[in-house]
């Protein structure tokens, strides 16, 4: 006998795909690095800037809910090289710490600072009380994400994001966030016809309505979590700002072919006939 599949989660389905993403985990003074995903604190931010919060402003909220990210293409790493400070006169050098000036051969500074280059994710994020306050406040996020208070971008400021961000609010958001059209092109020819595709969340994967015919046999199953994260933001305040850890789970499924869209207008077509044809809204209607 077949176990149940989970309870549906109401939530938002978000398309994260630009030239350039950022996720900075570890960044530190002339070292900045990414994630090779999405973080909690980079989504939660996206959020709150769409929201117009201010830097100062509460996101226990925002940090409530579920994020559970789908990788489409993983992109490239990137690392830029940048300089500051050279060829300028003393005293427009960069300052110390002890508020001196940096002069001679200390006078330029080197930052190496990593991006990911042609990635795209998909993220569903999702409230497990579709009667509470979570429901109004994905409905707040929703409108939001069409009308930004200020500019969004996937990390870092320079990375703006491509095409449609938002790309639905669902009532089954997760069953959708496995079967949506994916922004990239198969990378097997193997038999029968399935692609591996990593999903990556803070709780057990258990809990993706995955049919089982995709889970298969793969590495991760998504019942242990892999490592720990400081991604989970706390606050923003520019002299408080504070993260803790949370735990990482990662689950492999075995995608159909033919759910790999290919890249630009193809999968943008893709997606677009499957929201008219298939997605369930949080009103019940049928798109």
């Amino acid at each position: 006998m077949t176990s149940p599949l989970p309870t549906p989660e109401p939530g938002l389905l978000l398309r994260l795909t630009g030239p350039l993403q950022s996720w900075g985990l570890h960044s530190h003074f002339n070292n900045r690095d990414t994630a090779a995903f999405p973080t909690r604190s980079g989504v939660i931010g996206l959020l709150a800037s769409a929201l117009g919060r201010h830097r100062d402003q509460p996101i226990d909220d925002l940090t409530a809910l579920n994020m559970t990210v789908r990788t489409d293409r993983p992109g490239v790493l990137l690392r830029d090289l940048h300089t500051v400070g050279g060829g300028l006169p003393a005293k427009a050098t960069v300052t110390t710490a002890e508020g001196k000036k940096r002069t001679g051969d200390t006078g330029t500074l080197l930052t190496h600072r990593y991006y990911l280059c042609d990635a795209a994710f998909t993220i569903a994020l999702t409230t497990p009380h579709p009667q509470s306050a979570d429901h109004a406040l994905l409905n707040h996020c929703a409108k939001a994400l069409r009308n930004p208070r200020w500019p969004l971008y996937l990390g870092r400021r320079s990375c703006p994001p491509e095409g449609p961000l938002l790309l639905a609010h669902s009532d089954d958001a997760l069953h959708h966030l496995i079967h949506l059209p994916l922004a990239a092109r198969p990378t097997t020819n193997r038999e029968p016809a399935l692609t591996p595709v990593e999903f990556l969340a803070g709780r057990p994967l258990t809990h993706l309505p995955a049919p089982a015919r995709m889970t298969g046999e793969t590495e991760e199953d998504g019942t242990h979590p892999s490592s720990d994260l400081n991604d989970q933001p706390i606050s923003y305040h520019p002299r408080q700002r504070a993260y803790r850890a949370r735990p990482l789970y990662r689950r492999t499924l075995l995608l159909p072919h033919s759910q790999f869209a290919g890249l630009g207008t193809e999968q943008l077509t893709a997606l677009h006939d499957y929201l008219s044809t298939r997605m369930i809204t949080t009103e019940g209607s049928r798109r």
